[in-house]
Protein backbone atom coordinates (compact mmCIF):
# COMPACT_ATOMS: atom_id res chain seq x y z
CA UNK A 1 0.00 0.00 0.00
CA UNK A 2 1.43 3.42 -1.08
CA UNK A 3 2.45 5.19 2.43
CA UNK A 4 -0.34 8.00 1.39
CA UNK A 5 -3.29 6.05 1.45
CA UNK A 6 -1.76 4.13 4.24
CA UNK A 7 -1.93 7.25 6.64
CA UNK A 8 -5.37 8.56 5.22
CA UNK A 9 -6.64 5.01 6.15
CA UNK A 10 -5.28 5.06 10.04
CA UNK A 11 -6.73 8.65 10.50
CA UNK A 12 -10.31 7.18 8.83
CA UNK A 13 -9.70 3.59 11.19
CA UNK A 14 -9.09 6.04 14.39
CA UNK A 15 -11.67 8.98 13.62
CA UNK A 16 -14.59 5.41 13.08
CA UNK A 17 -13.46 3.93 15.98
CA UNK A 18 -16.70 5.29 18.18
CA UNK A 19 -18.81 4.54 15.04
CA UNK A 20 -19.79 8.57 15.02
CA UNK A 21 -17.89 10.25 11.89
CA UNK A 22 -18.51 14.40 13.06
CA UNK A 23 -18.41 16.81 10.46
CA UNK A 24 -14.72 18.15 11.94
CA UNK A 25 -13.69 15.09 12.00
CA UNK A 26 -14.39 14.45 8.24
CA UNK A 27 -12.86 17.40 7.61
CA UNK A 28 -9.57 16.45 8.93
CA UNK A 29 -9.91 13.83 6.60
CA UNK A 30 -11.30 15.21 3.53
CA UNK A 31 -8.04 17.53 4.35
CA UNK A 32 -5.53 14.94 4.98
CA UNK A 33 -6.48 12.92 1.55
CA UNK A 34 -6.09 16.31 -0.04
CA UNK A 35 -3.12 17.43 1.21
CA UNK A 36 -1.61 13.64 0.44
CA UNK A 37 -2.93 14.17 -3.10
CA UNK A 38 -5.12 11.06 -2.99
CA UNK A 39 -6.84 10.05 -6.16
CA UNK A 40 -10.68 9.87 -6.10
CA UNK A 41 -10.74 5.98 -6.05
CA UNK A 42 -7.59 5.86 -3.32
CA UNK A 43 -10.37 8.50 -1.32
CA UNK A 44 -12.83 6.19 -1.98
CA UNK A 45 -10.96 3.13 -0.75
CA UNK A 46 -10.12 5.22 2.59
CA UNK A 47 -13.91 6.45 2.94
CA UNK A 48 -14.97 2.97 2.52
CA UNK A 49 -12.43 1.93 5.39
CA UNK A 50 -10.65 -0.53 3.22
CA UNK A 51 -6.79 -1.54 3.98
CA UNK A 52 -6.40 -0.99 8.01
CA UNK A 53 -3.96 -4.13 8.34
CA UNK A 54 -2.13 -3.28 5.16
CA UNK A 55 -1.86 -0.11 6.07
CA UNK A 56 -0.58 -0.81 9.81
CA UNK A 57 1.91 -3.08 7.53
CA UNK A 58 3.25 -0.07 5.60
CA UNK A 59 4.43 1.27 9.12
CA UNK A 60 6.55 -1.48 10.39
CA UNK A 61 9.66 -0.36 8.72
CA UNK A 62 9.93 3.40 9.07
CA UNK A 63 11.96 5.47 11.28
CA UNK A 64 11.12 5.60 14.72
CA UNK A 65 11.05 8.95 14.42
CA UNK A 66 8.96 9.25 11.80
CA UNK A 67 6.50 6.35 13.50
CA UNK A 68 5.97 9.15 16.29
CA UNK A 69 5.37 11.95 14.23
CA UNK A 70 2.69 10.07 12.40
CA UNK A 71 1.38 9.17 15.83
CA UNK A 72 0.63 12.84 16.77
CA UNK A 73 -0.77 13.69 13.91
CA UNK A 74 -3.28 10.40 14.94
CA UNK A 75 -3.98 11.93 18.39
CA UNK A 76 -4.96 15.29 16.45
CA UNK A 77 -7.54 13.91 13.99
CA UNK A 78 -8.95 11.91 17.40
CA UNK A 79 -9.10 15.74 18.92
CA UNK A 80 -10.44 17.56 15.53
CA UNK A 81 -14.26 17.35 17.00
CA UNK A 82 -12.86 18.08 20.54
CA UNK A 83 -13.79 14.93 21.99
CA UNK A 84 -11.69 11.47 22.77
CA UNK A 85 -13.73 8.16 23.09
CA UNK A 86 -12.23 5.18 24.78
CA UNK A 87 -12.79 3.15 21.71
CA UNK A 88 -10.61 5.99 19.96
CA UNK A 89 -8.39 5.98 22.44
CA UNK A 90 -8.36 1.89 22.23
CA UNK A 91 -7.47 2.20 18.17
CA UNK A 92 -4.70 5.00 19.06
CA UNK A 93 -2.87 2.89 22.06
CA UNK A 94 -3.04 -0.49 19.97
CA UNK A 95 -1.36 1.07 16.88
CA UNK A 96 1.12 2.70 18.93
CA UNK A 97 1.66 -1.18 20.48
CA UNK A 98 1.64 -2.23 16.81
CA UNK A 99 4.11 0.38 15.38
CA UNK A 100 6.37 -0.23 18.72
CA UNK A 101 5.89 3.03 20.49
CA UNK A 102 3.83 2.01 23.23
Amino acid sequence: MDDRVARCALIAKVLAADGIFTDAERAFLEAAMESHHLTEDERASVRDLEGWEEAERAFQGMPRADKQAFMDGLVAAVLADGKVSPHEMQVIERLAAALDLS
